[in-house]
Order: C-alpha cells, then structure tokens, then sequence
C-alpha cells in the first residue's frame, strides 16, 4: 500500500465533497431548503442522487457478495431495479407525490402520509418507524465500506467505521438535503464509471463474455456456502440457472432479497422525498432515462462481478468466492479486487465505494433526522421553524451514533440481509398506504392507521418468531418458545416478512376504510387539485 497516494487521492475527493458541500450549506436558508432543496432541483441532480442513494455499498459490497452465493439468479433484482424502482417510482408514484406533496405543503414522507389522511398519529409513528429502524439499513452501509478499507488496504475496521460515519454527519448537519443531493450527483458519476471498468475487466480477465459465462456454468457441481453437500435439498441447481422452484434457496433468494428489494424500493422514506424537490413532472420524465442508467450499470455490473468471482477464486486458488474471502460474504467483492485488479485501481474503486456509501449514508441520516426533529418532535410539541431544525440535527448526530455501535455488534455477511430486512419493513408499514393515498380517494384515516399499524406490527413478530435468519439472532423466540422459530416446516422459516405483512397491511386498509366514514370531498379536493391534469406540467 502506496500511503502517500492514498492519501492524496482521499483528499482530493474529500475536497472536493467538501467545497460542494459549502456550496450547498450557503445555499441552505430555511426549512424548505434544509428539507426539500426548496422544490427547484434539476433534474440530473435529482435522477443521480435517486440513484446513489438507492445503490450503495449494499448493492455493490453486499448483494455482489450475495451474487456470489446465489449466481446470476440475483440478476432479476436488477429488472426489479428499474422497472418498480425507477419507471414506476418516477412515472406512477414520483409525479403524483410531486403535485400532492405541494398541495398539502408536506416537507417529509411522513409529513406527506399524515396530511393526506388528516392524522398527527400517521406522522409520528412513522418517523417513530424511520428512526428507529433504519439505524440497521446505515449501519450495513457502513459495515459495507469499512469491509472493503479492512480487507483492500488492511486499515483496521473499527476506525475505518468511525471516520466514515464522521465525514458524512458532518455536511449532512450542516447542508440538508441541497448539501445530500450534491454530493450524491459528484458521488454517483464515479460510482457509475468504476463499475463499468470493473465489469469491463473481470470479463477480460476471464477471457470474454462468452467463455466468462460457460466456465461459470460449468461451475454446478461446485456448490456455494450453506448448501454443501445437501445442494438438492436446498434447491442448488447452479450457478447461471434458478434455484429449483419453492425451495429454501428459492424462498431466500425471491423473498427476501429480490422481492423485498425491488417492492420495498417505492416505499424508502430517503427516495420519496426526492420526488418533492423538483418544480415540475418535466424534471421526473428527464430523470427517467439518467435514473435507470445509472441503476443498470451499478447492480448488473455488481451481481455479475460478484457471480464470475466465483470462476476466478476457483482458477486460481481451488476455492470458491465465499472461501476464498474467509467465510464472509461482505468480503468477496473488496477480497476480488485486491487479489486480482492493479493498486491503483483499487484506490480508485475505494473512491467509488466511499462514494457509494456516502451517498446513500448521508440520505439515511437526513431522513432520521428530519423524522426526529419535523415528524416526532414538531409534531407532538407543536414547535416549528428553527427548533425542528436544531433537532433534527441532534437527531442525525443520534443516528451516526446508533449506526456505529451496530457495525461494532452485528455478525458476518449482514449488508445484503440488513438491507433486504429494512427494504421489507417499509413496505409492510408503508406501502399500503402509500398506494391508497395517491390512487384510492375512498381511503380513510382509520383504515390509513390499521394498514401503517397492521404491517408494522405483523412484520416485527414475524421477524422476532417466524423468519429464520432474524429469529435466530434475536433468540427472543428460542426463549419463550423453545426454538428458534414457532413454524419449522419448510419453506416457512425462509418467507421474508414483507410476504407476510403487507397483504395483511393491505387488508387492513381497505377494510376499515369501508367500515368508517369515508373523507370529506372538499378535503379530497384539495389533495388532488391538479393531481390528475395534463402530465408534464
């Protein structure tokens, strides 16, 4: 390791955040600005700090890792990706919260729920919800990048953790979201251009596409971690080919990682409020095409970098990927690199990563926040202004904090399945009526309130008692039940709890709303003037 170029490097892209940083903070007036970048964001700007928020180091780090596990399978994520996660977020949902968003004035995405069912209790509870759990989804991202620090240039792990949580508190602090999405814009093109040449090289490395691919078919009889020699038992059938249909490696691999991701995308508290920083749907149209680029070209290249992996630890060690980086998922992606791509690269992609995390970090962050100081604070106290401000920045240095401590304590190979975990839980609480809201002016505030309550509580004991990986860590249910889950027939332990929460959310809408009174029509008019008119305006 080169110190003197490393450190060059790191601070020339400090730096530069910095001064972008600066430049957002000076532009930073009042609340408007520190929460929403006062509604005029261009549209790049926007469409690239959607994305790098969206993809971070749990895409790239985690889920390449995962890609190591379950093969090219993972690449249906990447459908996923950009058709719920761009397309339908941006053009269904994105435009519709856009204009509603104004309508009611909402500055936060529960602010936002809360004034569309006329409910204090809605707000509250979800930023209870955000702040609460998304400590897990920032403290993977950290883990994430400080994973890749340790094993690439043996920088040990705790400080690697620490610095980074500290850098990205402090221009969250101080720029709000003006001072998030531009830095998320600089962090998003080079995470964007690192990923295409890593994937350009392994494919090199390899021998091209064609003869990359075969060696990685021709892999099925090499099985990956927890399937061993009971591959069939657990639906192994391969490294380019799906798990057998309904299987435990099935159930894992769609459930949690492919469905939870790829629903749980339109209900993420840090992406919906982008949606609320531009003037006009002009912006989300152009934001499209960028958004599903930038999308395309991180997770396909990490899943695929993160499969052929596999073929280069076999070749050259005997190994696959999962052995060959110590028995840690989290480490395969950095553990590739460092074995088989040039120094300097891996200083570059360093800078692509810490980018990654940054972006998606410095989101996190604000949204806890904003969910302490605007959407629990401000409204239980009924203070506005300046004080919300000022907790809301307590609040994010609260949430630095509780993500550290949690990259200290949580176990190996947890970037992919904390995010998945968290991706699940939101669409649980969230989803239902996130959809009623926009589309179903029949909604009413007690069934808005039984749908948020339902999915939240279902999806908590079913990752307390039902779902396997949480279940076991926990240790609640082996406690009081006597094992680690309360159903152990197959394919039970494996259901994600979003398969389980959100239809009971959805049920519980839509049947309390029929059962109580349905919304004022001068109220409903008011939250969708303009709603439905000529798009592009």
């Amino acid at each position: 390791m080169d110190i003197l170029i490393l450190t060059f490097v790191v601070l020339v892209f400090l730096m530069i955040n910095g001064y972008v940083g600066y430049v957002a903070w000076r532009r930073t007036k009042n609340a408007d600005d520190y929460l929403v970048a006062g509604r005029d964001t261009h549209p790049f700007i926007m469409a690239l700090s959607y994305g790098a928020t969206f993809i971070s180091t749990a895409a790239i780090v985690g889920f390449g890792g995962v890609a190591a596990n379950y093969g090219m399978g993972i690449l249906w994520l990447v459908f996923l990706n950009i058709i719920v996660g761009i397309f339908i977020a941006f053009i269904l949902f994105g435009k519709r919260t856009r204009k509603m968003g104004h309508n009611l004035g909402a500055l936060t995405f529960p602010e936002f729920l809360s004034r569309r069912f006329n409910s204090r209790f809605i707000q509250y509870f979800s930023g209870a919800i955000i702040f609460i759990g998304m400590p897990l989804y920032a403290s993977v991202v950290l883990i994430g990048m400080a994973r890749f620090v340790e094993t690439s240039l043996q920088i040990n792990y705790n400080i690697a953790l620490i610095v980074m949580a500290a850098i990205v508190a402090l221009y969250v602090i101080f720029g709000g979201i003006r001072g998030v999405m531009y830095t998320d814009a600089l962090q998003g093109s080079i995470m964007f251009f690192g990923m295409i040449f890593l994937l350009i090289t392994i494919y090199w490395i390899l021998g091209g596409v064609t003869d990359a691919n075969l060696a990685l078919t021709n892999l099925v009889n090499v099985v990956p971690a927890k399937a061993t020699a009971a591959a069939t038992a657990t639906g192994f059938t391969g490294w380019t080919s799906m798990p057998s249909l309904g299987s435990p490696f099935w159930w894992t691999l769609v459930s949690s990682l492919i469905l939870g991701v790829g629903i749980g995308v339109l209900s993420q508290p840090q992406l919906v409020v982008r949606f609320m920083t531009v003037r006009s749907n002009k912006e989300l149209n152009r934001g499209v095409l960028i958004g599903g680029l930038f999308i395309f070209a991180i997770t396909f290249g990490a899943y695929v970098v993160g499969s052929l992996s596999n073929v280069y630890f076999f070749q050259t060690t005997g190994q696959t990927a999962f052995q060959a980086a110590g028995g840690n998922l989290d480490k395969v992606i950095p553990a590739f690199i460092t074995a088989a791509m040039p120094l300097w690269f891996t200083y570059l992609f360093m800078i692509a990563l810490l980018s990654a995390a940054m972006s998606t970090l410095s989101a996190q962050f604000h949204v806890q926040g904003t969910a302490i100081g605007r959407d629990v604070y401000e409204t239980i106290v009924k203070k506005t202004g300046g004080s919300s401000v000022r907790v809301a920045r307590i609040g994010i240095v609260a949430a630095v904090i509780i993500a550290v401590i949690l990259g200290f304590i949580l176990p190996a190979s947890i970037v992919a399945v904390g995010t998945s975990m968290w991706f699940g839980i939101t669409a649980a609480a969230f989803l239902s009526i996130y959809v009623a809201a926009l589309y179903w002016k029949r909604a009413t505030r007690e069934g808005a309130i039984a749908g948020v309550v339902a999915g939240s509580l279902v999806s908590l004991l079913w990752l307390v008692f039902g779902f396997k990986k949480s279940a076991e860590a926990l240790g609640i249910s082996k406690a009081l039940m006597g094992q680690s889950t309360i159903i152990t027939s197959v394919p039970w332990p494996t259901v994600d709890p979003m398969i389980i929460a959100l239809p009971v959310a959805v049920i519980a809408t839509i049947v309390v709303s029929y059962l109580t009174k349905p919304p004022e029509k001068e109220f409903l008019d008011k939250c969708f003037e303009g709603v439905d008119e000529a798009k592009g305006k």
